[in-house]
């Protein structure tokens, strides 16, 4: 597996590991200090069962020697495919602990994916839920099967209706004279080098499969250590996650593994819907959350009827696709908390505005990197860097942004300079305090007759409209100009809104006429990604079929 993951440059390991960012300890290595330090205090809770950080570390230990007893050995991978419950915490802390790097899959992801994945890192495993929302996710993983390494095996948790299932329950169960301190002796001796690879994260770019990101313990501690400073968690922070658990954001930004390192404590929901989430704030009293555009627009809406008491929440961190200034500022009014956004990926780079950022760096801008050696390039087309706060793609390398895909060479020969810049595809802006402006994607661009409008320009500005609840703007072929721009939306109830209502509030903007949409589709609901982005793949097919029905 080490030789698979392309290496940091020598000298810049060594300057990393000199500096104090890669301390040379794996992730799992950590439970047990977390649990010592406070063995009694409430790690996890969802809404069947709350784990102590003793509790935690115990069950994870047990799952992590099950792991061993199921054939899974040191630098085995497993597909992981849960929803947010708390076994899915101790799941990936166990793999962490026996060295077997988890492939965060996400409950929507079906055979193509797991299959295609599951056969790229040649795991042994496929960890899911059974049932979960009537979808049988364990007739899934059998499917899969095939594909993977010999003798893989299908973990569920929950009742297996499988002979050749294995039972996750069962696993947790205390062995005839279990003991607990043994077993944390034996795992601490087996514990992987930082730089072996902790999890496998897969990308949220627009290729068919996701590629994967293999992350080592040094630097993927690292970057929990830097985003759990640049939130300020601590251990009076009970982090939500609502977004699917699997995703990089919710996962470790500071996310679930941020909280249970600053001592805080993790609450799990299964749905970003507006009343789980309310409901959790209210009965576990959340202090910050995480979320994407769509997902907080939706909050906002269901905020102003909710009987539910959101006055924890400190903070709801807002990132994964342009956030309209207008949006960001409404947030305080509508949820009573601050905002914190977020700009970043799974292959490394993060940024966040700080808590205690003024309204202006916390509405208009997605803040500073989270570490002074985070390094940050802007250029034009031709790979040239543009002056000072000019516009054009960013590139990043830094000591938790690998320097490659996983098994990826010809991917890694575009998305990566010769001198280990990663092309993150994203247009942006550096204002002179530092802060990262992201102004649209390179390749979310719409040409019409040789212009090129950013898709991201016009969702930008169209959230700021009173009757849009939610928006993408996509191409719509066209044999004059080669694309028009198509904006599809979803409104606020008993609102509507005309083409020529939106193109005269572009002009009253100052927005090039080329550039105003011209296609105007109303939806129910924006189909999304696994992560929450709109799925413009599934938009361009919607509305191809809803304008050649016109």
């Amino acid at each position: 597996m080490a030789s698979d993951v392309v290496p940091w440059p020598a000298d810049l390991a060594h300057a990393y590991r000199a500096a104090g960012c890669w301390r040379g300890e794996s992730l799992g290595a950590q439970l047990w200090r977390w649990a010592d330090d406070h063995p009694d205090r409430v790690a996890v809770a969802d809404d069947t069962r709350r784990l102590t950080y003793r509790e935690l570390a115990v069950l994870a230990d047990r799952l992590a020697e099950g792991l061993d007893r199921l054939g899974l050995r040191r630098g085995d991978s497993a597909l992981v495919q849960l929803p947010n419950t708390w076994e899915f915490v101790v799941v990936l802390l166990a793999c962490l602990r026996a060295d077997v790097a988890p492939v965060m899959m996400l409950p929507p992801h079906r055979e193509s994916e797991l299959g295609a994945i599951g056969a790229h890192v040649d795991a042994r495993a496929v960890i899911v839920p059974g049932m979960w929302r009537s979808y049988d996710h364990e007739a899934l993983a059998h499917r899969v099967l095939p594909r993977l390494a010999d003798k893989a095996r299908v973990l569920v948790c929950g009742e297996p209706r499988r002979e050749a299932s294995a039972r996750l329950g069962d696993l947790l169960e205390p062995a005839p004279g279990d003991d607990a301190a043994q077993r944390r002796e034996r795992l601490d001796v087996r514990a992987p080098t930082g730089a072996e690879v902790a999890v496998f994260l897969l990308s949220g770019g627009t290729t068919a499969v996701p590629k994967v990101i293999a992350r080592t313990h040094d630097d993927y501690a690292y970057n929990i250590r830097c985003a759990v400073a640049a939130c300020a968690f601590d251990a009076r922070t009970v982090y939500l996650a609502a977004l699917p658990a699997g995703h990089n954001f919710p996962l470790a930004n500071p996310g679930i593994l941020g909280t249970l390192a600053a001592g805080g404590r993790v609450v799990m929901v299964g749905s970003p819907r507006p009343d789980a989430v309310f409901a959790a704030i209210e009965a576990e009293r959340v202090t910050v959350t995480a979320a994407v555009p769509a997902v907080v627009l939706r909050w906002m809406d269901a905020a102003a009827a909710t009987r539910h008491d959101l006055s924890s929440l400190r903070y709801v961190q807002v990132g994964g696709s342009m956030l309209s200034p207008d949006v960001a500022a409404r947030i305080r009014p509508a949820l009573g908390c601050g905002l914190q956004q977020v700009y970043g990926m799974a292959e490394g780079l993060i940024c966040y505005t700080r808590p205690d950022a003024t309204d202006e760096v916390a509405t208009m801008t997605q803040g500073a990197p989270i570490s002074a050696y985070d390094e940050l390039l802007v250029v034009d087309r031709d790979g040239t860097p543009v002056p000072p706060g000019g516009i054009g793609e960013l590139l990043t390398r830094g000591p938790y942004t690998p320097r490659g895909y996983y098994r990826a060479p010809q991917q890694n020969a575009e998305s990566f300079t010769t001198d280990g810049w990663y092309r993150t595809g994203d247009l942006v802006r550096i204002t002179a305090a530092g802060h990262v402006v992201v102004c649209g994607r390179v390749k979310d661009l719409i040409n019409r007759g040789g212009e090129k409008i950013s898709a991201g320009e016009i969702e930008q500005l169209l959230q700021e409209l009173p009757e849009v609840a939610e928006v993408a703007a996509v191409a719509v072929p066209d044999p004059m100009v080669g694309e028009r721009v198509c904006a599809v939306v979803r409104l606020h109830p008993e609102r509507s809104l005309t083409l020529t209502a939106v193109r005269a509030f572009l002009t009253a903007r100052g927005v090039a006429a080329f550039k105003a949409p011209e296609h105007l589709v109303v939806v129910d609901q924006l189909p999304h990604t696994p992560v929450g982005k709109p799925d413009k793949a599934r938009l361009r097919a919607l509305v191809s079929a809803t304008l050649s029905d016109a």
